[in-house]
């Protein structure tokens, strides 16, 4: 298989998120523990650390999450925007700017204080808007093997246009419309439980 290039800061807005092989990227309440355990490539989050210089995310996982220094498990530290209809009652923190604007508007805001690199978007419903009106540069997605079966996906959209998604990871492919094959079996060690 062949390894996905590493990221570049090139100001791009980047949509990106952990998820698992059924898509979602929380579990019920958004929960985020079902990703402990799970090994990533090596030096992923310094990859992403240094190429990211602003998070733009949504008020449903600030509420939740509201500690900016969580961000890569602290390792990245910048500006962060959250996006939300009721800035006034939001709970402030350091670092944190709280939008209420346009979804245009906040991706102008976030790479104007990005600096050049990218600005990372952490947030589903923030990033299927993005993705309507065609303001994502990148998808980046990297797939948990397991399979959740309920919680948040990354693009829940029913009713809604299909978007076709062209490759960027693969040279011999580069820009088509391709399939990317996985494969998995289910570990018996680790029986379901209800």
């Amino acid at each position: 298989m062949k390894v996905m290039a590493p990221q570049a800061a090139a100001g791009k807005v980047l949509w990106h998120f952990s998820m698992s092989l059924d898509g979602f990227v929380a579990g019920p309440g958004h929960a985020m523990d079902w990703l402990t355990g799970f090994a990533g490539r090596d030096g992923v989050i310094e990859e992403y650390t240094s190429t990211t210089g602003a998070v733009l995310g949504g008020r449903i996982g600030w509420d939740l999450y509201p500690d900016p220094s969580t961000v890569y498990g602290g390792a990245w530290q910048g500006p962060v925007f959250v996006l939300t209809h009721h800035p006034d009652d939001a709970q402030p923190a350091e670092g944190v700017t709280f939008l209420s604007c346009d979804v245009a508007e906040a991706v102008r805001i976030g790479l104007e204080a990005a600096g050049g690199k990218n600005l990372e978007v952490l947030s589903p419903s923030i990033g299927r808007q993005l993705l309507e009106r065609g303001l994502i540069d990148e998808i980046d997605l990297h797939i948990a093997p397991v399979l959740l079966g309920d919680g948040i996906r990354l693009y829940d959209n029913p009713g809604g246009p299909r978007i076709p998604l062209a490759l960027l990871n693969d040279d011999e492919h580069a820009g088509q419309f391709v399939e990317v094959d996985v494969r998995y079996r289910p570990v018996a060690a680790h029986p379901v439980t209800p």
